[in-house]
């Protein structure tokens, strides 16, 4: 008798069915459907520890910026058998890849000017801003605690606007703002729908001319972990507009924060943890480049190394064989000591000369207005300088510490001559040091009681919103309806849609739709947006003053108006 090809698993099920007892001789009835069903647990058992293993490698190479061969694997990964939840976290790393594929046709590559790893704890505290800006953040801001990078506030002396992230109900951190008003901080608000998204908006800035916004985000359009965007303040609506990934360099597979540009114009500061610990960040400082030009990457290696972000290298002099000066640790460590003393000096002089500018400014004012920000401003500079000026005492003891030690043991260094060995490896347009400020106290805030208003604006939040007053109002409307059930609908249902009217038909069914659209272009622009969210069927109805029409006879009324 032939016997045909026989698969693995049918093997192994055969196999089971003939148990240790029947061996022996002895009658025993094993249930065929329990064995199929201890296989088929096996089996997926196995699937899902393929799949975790190929996500591993996929995640490893995305890391490495190899985004082409971790989107083959992820392809790999997707023809498996495996759950719903598992392919859902598998289209969101392939989509991470791809995003970071599509990146590397604009990659910007800037002179990096200074690098330093420092503690995540309290890194923003060597960015070159005004002392005592940073404050831990207030319960009355966000109640929540315990987030691995948003860790501060920023709010300057004088500032009537601050600009925050803070937790909502849902867990995930949104972008707030409140304005000083008289004597009151409005009620913290969010900013809008294109800066908000499932994951966590993080480090709000302003740029110095108040017209761009940088922040961070894990849940906007990025390669992992959190990438940095900017969003440009629009006149014409009165509101920032849609974010924009910086991309590679500032972004990458790493978690990037904190960009920014410095009031005098020479700098541009942002954190990353690429390469890092977990308990530390890196602070790069770029040269500021109004008009960057980005270009495509396509060999790997040399993304990396612009991603690596290394410090310009200084062309060194070897000092002259005559001029007397020992080559040794403590030589090389006491012209290291001088280095950074004498750039001390120049960081204290040039932050001098913008005071100075400043006092200019105000001298020539007549404008009473421009005057008192002047004041506020010349009075935040001034008292960075004592911070400054602290840093560079320190740096001269230890300096003169070094010098007497040498004095004990016996060995006579001229300055001078140590001072002119390394000058040649000076460059005092690049040079930089980075400053510790202090951290501000925590901020005394009074806020105006919240206005019980509803915003009637359509908005996608981290949790949907019913529509306080289900009145459609007078004119030309139209809503998108987004479905129709036979009993109420929860919050949870609305996918994070708002507002959301309901009305009960003649059937006896609740009937939903979103929004409230002027135009049938502002309708229709936002059709899309709604079915991505999970309503596929979702589709425009009209109204004219309340009264239920159709879409045509509501765009003819539309365009007579």
């Amino acid at each position: 008798m032939m016997i045909g090809k026989i698969s693995s698993i049918s093997l192994y099920i055969t196999v089971l069915l003939v148990s240790p007892a029947a061996l022996h001789g002895q009658e025993t009835i094993v249930d065929s459907s329990d064995v199929v069903s201890v296989d088929s647990l096996a089996l997926s058992a196995r699937v899902s520890e393929r799949a975790d293993s190929l996500m591993r490698v996929a995640d490893s190479l995305r890391k490495e910026y190899d985004f082409a061969n971790a989107l083959a694997v992820c392809r790999e990964a997707l023809e498996l058998p495996v759950d719903s939840l598992e392919r859902i976290g598998i289209e969101d790393s392939r989509l991470l890849c791809e995003n970071g594929a599509n990146m590397l046709d604009f990659v910007y590559r800037p002179s990096v000017v200074a690098r330093k790893k420092v503690s995540l704890n309290d890194f923003f505290l060597y960015y070159p801003l005004e002392d005592k800006s940073w404050h831990p953040v207030p319960d009355v801001l966000d109640g929540s605690s315990g987030h691995p990078f948003s860790r501060a506030v920023y709010a300057g002396k004088g500032d009537r606007e601050i600009y925050f992230s803070a937790r909502d109900e849902g867990g995930s951190r949104n972008l707030m703002c409140t304005v000083f008003n008289d004597s009151l901080w409005t009620a913290p608000s969010l900013l809008n729908e294109h800066l908000t998204s499932s994951g966590d908006e993080i480090y709000p800035m302003l740029s110095p001319d108040g017209k761009s916004l940088y922040f961070s985000s894990s849940g906007l359009y990025g390669m992992g972990g959190y990438d940095i965007y900017v969003s440009s303040w629009d006149e014409e609506s009165g509101d920032w507009g849609v974010p924009v990934n910086l991309g590679f360099p500032y972004s990458s597979p790493y978690d990037d924060f904190l960009f920014v540009n410095t009031d005098d114009g020479r700098y541009t500061v942002f954190a990353s943890n690429r390469d890092c610990t977990a308990d530390s960040v890196n602070v790069y400082v770029l040269e500021y480049d109004n008009m960057p030009i980005s270009g495509a990457v396509e060999d790997m290696a040399e993304l990396r190394r612009i991603m690596s972000l290394e410090p310009a290298a200084k062309d060194s002099v070897a000092p002259a064989e005559d001029d007397g000066i020992p080559e040794n640790v403590d030589t090389r460590r006491y012209m290291a000591k001088m280095e950074e003393v004498r750039s001390l000096k120049d960081s204290l002089y040039i932050y001098g000369q913008s005071l100075d500018k400043e006092r200019v400014r105000f001298a020539m004012s007549d404008d009473v207005e421009e005057r008192a920000v002047l004041t506020a401003e010349i009075l935040r500079r001034e008292e960075a300088i004592p911070v400054m000026q602290d840093s560079l005492d320190r740096a001269t003891a230890l300096l003169q510490q070094i010098e007497m030690e040498f004095l004990f043991s016996g060995v006579v260094i001229d300055p001078e001559k140590v001072y002119a060995a390394s000058e040649a490896a000076y460059d005092e347009d690049v040079e930089y040091s980075f400053v510790r400020m202090n951290i501000g106290d925590t901020l005394d805030m009074a806020f105006e009681e919240p206005a019980d208003e509803f915003d009637y604006s359509f908005m996608i939040l981290p949790e949907g919103r019913f529509a306080k007053d289900n009145t459609i109002p007078a004119g030309v409307v139209y809503q998108i309806q987004i479905f129709s059930v036979a009993r109420p609908a929860s919050v949870a249902q609305l996918r994070g849609l708002s507002p959301v009217f309901v009305s009960d038909s003649s059937s006896g069914k609740y009937t939903y739709s979103v929004g409230v659209f002027r135009t049938y272009n502002d309708v229709l622009s936002n059709l899309n947006k709604v079915r991505r969210a999970g309503f596929k069927s979702a589709y425009i109805v009209a109204y004219i003053d309340g009264k239920s029409v159709s879409v045509a006879t509501a765009r003819a009324m539309e365009k007579k108006k």
